[in-house]
């Protein structure tokens, strides 16, 4: 059963009607309309006895008397809804003729946990259980209610503020998983100081990832836990060659100097050559075949493990490392070797060099792969060419060595697989390329092409390819660093608009209208989450136009221009789109109310950004570090640095206290 489907059954049992899916309704979030009913200064509008003789009954009628009043029902009877154990959000739903909002929306009958909201969002009503008795709660004028809170909240006194850090730290102290997530903010804040930072290790998998002084990451390489000193070798970024060796020649344990080898190859450690030839001699194989990957391996430990290691799957991770290296004895070795792997990886080596004979391919011996890069006896080539399945003629077309015949024949191939490994080839002219028919989806994942990217530097081939009638040719070209003015212009305006992306993304020659254009439609990537409004070509004058646009894209870019005001930051906090509201939250000069009132904001993402706001009022800063986002409160750039220290004790480590 999806989870749809268990929302569905759920609000049956409740007898409600689900009238949309959840999503983000324009409210105050169930996180701030609980508080009107659970806080400790709320009170109730009605109680009811739990030992009310009909006391389900009773609650019912008790609620819809106040949702009627307050206005819940009104037009077409559709409210919002949450309760207990609820993690979607506002639902929004209808009664049906047989509803028990107290019988269903609690632990048990008779013990209700919910809140009812208006579509206007500035209704609700509430039910809570206490200890004798069932509240319900109503409250209106929400919105009123919410920038009252916001002025008195950013109205404290510098009293008010030191009074609130020093509440931090006064009664029951925090829960674990409260000084975890301190932990974890800590980690990324700024403002936490350097000295404090290998204190958060024990808590934090965050602290690991930052660049520690060598004292440190020897003290982690040593720790005395196993998983300490495995996430130092995965994580540390500057573990030296030496301490690498330390590391290694410490562990006593096979599994241990498995996966710290395989983690150092894979990082592309440099490794001294002693611990390298330690590892290369290790009595576990495993241990040997992360050895026989490792950077910088010298190439006689190369050669010894390929031709004389013991164990088949050593000799086949080291033989490509080692084969330049061999003579023709030890490669014909390797071709015989008694361990199928071994052949696998010699064969395609050896006929890198030797032609392939037909007889050599329909052995069996050889991978498809193997078509892609090895040299080919021309019978061989094209009896495939003309008779191989799609897959082999595919991996053909691959193939840089091939005849130009067989090229120009696999170029009308039927299957549109095979005619596009073709037109990528590197060795087409841009006349030959753009007659070959491909099938391109420019909504598909394309890596950019090897061999263009090699031209980079290249600026008569940069001007040719960027004239390329190949879009994946044009993209590869606009991953450029830099490029001549005339191939900048063509791809600017190139009718595959992820050319333009790309040149926004990657080209500092990238022009300021295509950089606007690109702006309109694509709101940042994994790998440049900046591009194209922090390219440096991104015009930042004369954006105020956008200040009233239809686009809530191009308002928000009004905030960028040096002659915004205070002023367009606070009537664009309060704007219709979630995406305007964001930028507002995020710029400095967001004033303390303003932050205040944004963290009761209907998205998550603006009520993260309200969190991290500097400005963000003390009082209520404080509450979150308590509970409620905890971790993005305790990344606030903000916290005071005696503040911060008194955190990290709370943690449990020894925070020093410098002058």
């Amino acid at each position: 059963m999806g989870w749809r489907d268990e929302l569905t059954e759920l609000l049956g049992r409740a007898g409600l009607e689900l009238v949309a899916d959840p999503c983000v309704e324009e409210v105050v979030p169930p996180s701030v309309a609980r508080r009107y009913v659970i806080a400790w200064e709320a009170e109730p509008t009605v109680e009811v006895a739990l030992d009310h003789p009909d006391l389900v009954a009773e609650l019912n009628a008790r609620w819809h008397r106040l949702a009627s009043e307050a206005g819940l029902l009104d037009g077409d009877g559709v409210f919002l809804v949450d309760f207990h154990g609820n993690r979607r959000g506002w639902i929004r739903v209808r009664l049906t003729d047989a509803w028990d909002l107290a019988g269903v929306f609690g632990e048990r009958p008779g013990q209700p946990e919910f809140v009812t909201l208006s579509l206007d969002g500035d209704a609700l009503v509430g039910a809570t259980t206490e200890e004798y008795t069932v509240w319900l709660v109503a409250v209106d004028r929400i919105r009123e209610r919410q920038e009252a809170i916001a002025q008195a909240a950013a109205a404290e006194t510098e009293e008010g503020r030191a009074a609130a850090w020093e509440a931090l730290f006064r009664g029951p102290g925090p829960t674990q998983k409260v000084l975890d997530s301190w932990a974890s903010g800590l980690s990324l804040n700024p403002a936490t100081p350097k000295d404090l930072r290998p204190l958060l290790l024990k808590r934090s998998s965050y602290a690991m990832y930052g660049a520690m002084p060598a004292d440190v990451v020897d003290a982690l390489l040593t720790d005395p836990d196993w998983d300490v000193r495995m996430r130092a070798a995965e994580y540390q970024p500057n573990v030296t060659p030496g301490q690498w060796a330390s590391l290694i020649a410490a562990e006593r344990e096979e599994r241990h100097r498995w996966l710290l080898a395989m983690v150092a190859a894979e990082r592309g450690a440099e490794l001294p050559e002693d611990t390298c030839r330690e590892l290369a001699a290790d009595p576990s194989a495993r241990v040997r075949c992360e050895a026989a990957r490792l950077k910088g391996l010298p190439a006689d430990l190369a050669v010894a493990l390929a031709t004389t290691d013991p164990d088949g799957l050593v000799r086949a991770v080291a033989c490509p490392e080692a084969w330049p290296h061999l003579d023709d004895a030890a490669r014909a070795a390797l071709l015989a070797d008694p361990h199928d792997t071994v052949r696998e990886r010699a064969l395609p080596l050896y006929h890198r060099d030797h032609p392939m004979p037909r007889s050599v391919y329909e052995s069996g011996d050889v991978k498809r792969e193997a078509l892609e890069s090895c040299l080919l006896e021309r019978e061989l080539a094209e009896h495939l060419a003309r008779h191989g399945d799609a897959d082999e003629r595919r991996s053909l077309a691959h193939n840089p060595r091939l005849d130009p015949g067989l090229v120009a024949l696999l170029a009308g191939d039927p299957d549109a697989r095979v005619r596009w490994s073709v037109s990528i080839r590197a060795d087409l002219t841009e006349e030959q390329r753009a007659g070959i028919p491909v099938d391109f989806d420019p909504s598909g994942h394309y890596f950019p092409l090897d061999w263009v990217m090699e031209l980079h530097d290249d600026p008569e081939a940069m001007c040719r390819l960027a004239a390329s009638a190949h879009p994946l040719v044009r993209r590869s070209v606009a991953r450029a660093r830099h490029l001549p003015p005339d191939a900048v212009a063509r791809l600017a305006d190139d009718e595959d608009r992820v050319v333009q992306l790309f040149l926004a993304e990657s080209c500092d020659d990238a022009p300021a209208e295509m950089l606007l254009r690109v702006w309109q439609w694509w709101t940042g990537s994994l790998t440049s989450p900046d591009r194209p409004r922090g390219h440096p070509n991104f015009p930042r004058h004369g954006l105020l136009r956008y200040a009233d646009d239809p686009s809530p894209r191009m308002r928000r870019l009004a905030l960028d221009d040096p002659e915004s005001t205070p002023d367009l930051v606070e009537r664009l906090s309060r704007d219709p789109s979630d995406e305007v509201r964001y930028r507002a939250a995020t710029d400095p000069r967001l004033s303390p109310v303003a932050a205040a009132r944004l963290l009761a904001d209907p998205h998550e993402n603006v009520r993260h950004a309200a969190a991290l706001h500097p400005r963000l009022p003390v009082g209520l800063l404080t509450q979150l570090l308590r509970g409620g986002g905890v971790e993005t409160a305790a990344r606030n750039p903000a916290l005071p640095v005696e503040v911060i220290r008194r955190m990290v004790e709370a943690l449990g480590g020894a925070a020093p206290v410098t002058a």
